[in-house]
C-alpha cells in the first residue's frame, strides 16, 4: 500500500534505513525499549476519548502496529510502509478530528515546536491527548547528550525553534525539557487549552547499555529484564539521573 502524501513531503529515507530497521527488529535489547514505549502509548490511548483518529508522528521504521494496529503511522521522511507522509507543523487533518498523537524521540527533531503545538491543539478533540517520549535534561543526560551523542543538545537555547535542513539529524535534544520544564510558564500562557498531566523522567542507563541504534549491545537476552528493573530503581531514587521522559498533554 502506497502512503498518502501531502504537499509538504520533501525528504527521502536515508541510505541506512534498512540497517536501522534491522537493528530495531533484531536487537533484543533495543526492541525491548521500543516495546515498553509502545505499551505506554497503548495505556494512554486507552485513557482518552474513543472517537477520532490516533496517529504516531515520526514513525520511521518502528513496529508500533504490532501493538496498536489502528494507529496511523506518519513521518515527514518517506520511509517504506508508512500510512501517511506529512509535516507535523502543517497536518492535513480537520479541526478536532484526532483523539491521540504520540511520538518517540521525535519532538526534539521538530524545528518549530510552537507551530506543531498550534497544529496539535487545532486537530485534537476535547480530552484528546499528546504522548511525547523524548530526551530529558537530567544531570547524567546533559553530559551524555552533550558530549557523547551525535545530535545537537542545547539546554541554554533561547528559542524553541532551530534551523533544520535534515529532519533526521538536525535537532535540539533539550527541547522537551526547555518547553515543558524550563519554560513551563510560557507554555501555559501560549497553550492554555493544553494541560500537562504527566512529566515523568525515566531510563537513566538502560538505553545506553543497549547500545541504542548501534550494532553493539552490553545486554544479552537474559539481562534485559534485570537491567530494566535496576534502571527503574535508579530512576525512582535519583530523578536527575534520568535520560528520557514521558510527557502527556491533554486538551481541555
Amino acid at each position: 500500500m502506497e502512503p498518502i502524501m501531502t504537499p509538504t513531503m520533501r525528504f527521502e529515507a536515508p541510505p541506512d534505513t534498512a540497517r536501522t530497521k534491522n537493528i530495531i527488529l533484531k536487537k533484543s535489547s533495543i526492541r525491548y525499549f521500543y516495546q515498553q514505549s509502545y505499551q505506554r502509548y497503548k495505556r494512554w490511548l486507552n485513557m482518552t476519548v474513543k472517537d477520532g483518529q490516533a496517529i504516531e508522528l515520526g514513525s520511521g521504521v518502528g513496529f508500533v502496529k504490532e501493538y496498536i494496529p489502528e494507529l496511523i503511522t506518519t513521518d515527514v521522511v518517506s520511509y517504506p510502509g508508512l500510512d501517511q507522509i506529512l509535516d507535523a507543523t502543517d497536518m492535513p487533518y480537520d479541526n478536532e478530528s484526532l483523539r491521540f498523537i504520540c511520538m518517540l524521540n521525535v519532538f526534539h527533531h521538530i524545528s518549530d515546536v510552537e507551530k506543531f503545538l498550534d497544529e496539535a491543539q487545532r486537530c485534537l478533540k476535547s480530552k484528546g491527548k499528546i504522548h511525547i517520549i523524548d530526551q530529558h535534561a537530567g544531570f547524567f543526560g546533559r553530559f551524555v547528550f552533550k558530549y557523547l551523542h551525535h545530535e545537537n543538545f542545547d539546554p541554554n537555547a533561547l528559542d524553541w525553534s532551530f534551523c533544520s535542513l535534515d529532519p533526521v539529524s538536525d535537532a535540539n535534544g533539550a527541547l522537551a525539557w526547555i518547553v515543558f520544564q524550563r519554560d513551563q510558564d510560557i507554555f501555559k500562557k501560549k497553550f492554555p487549552s493544553l494541560e500537562i498531566i504527566e512529566y515523568r523522567p525515566h531510563t537513566p542507563l538502560y538505553y545506553w547499555l543497549s547500545g541504542g541504534l548501534k550494532d553493539w549491545s552490553l545486554l544479552n537476552k537474559n539481562m534485559i529484564r534485570v537491567a530494566s528493573k535496576i534502571d527503574g530503581c535508579i530512576s525512582k531514587n535519583s530523578l536527575g539521573a534520568n535520560c528520557f521522559v514521558d510527557i502527556v498533554l491533554e486538551k481541555q
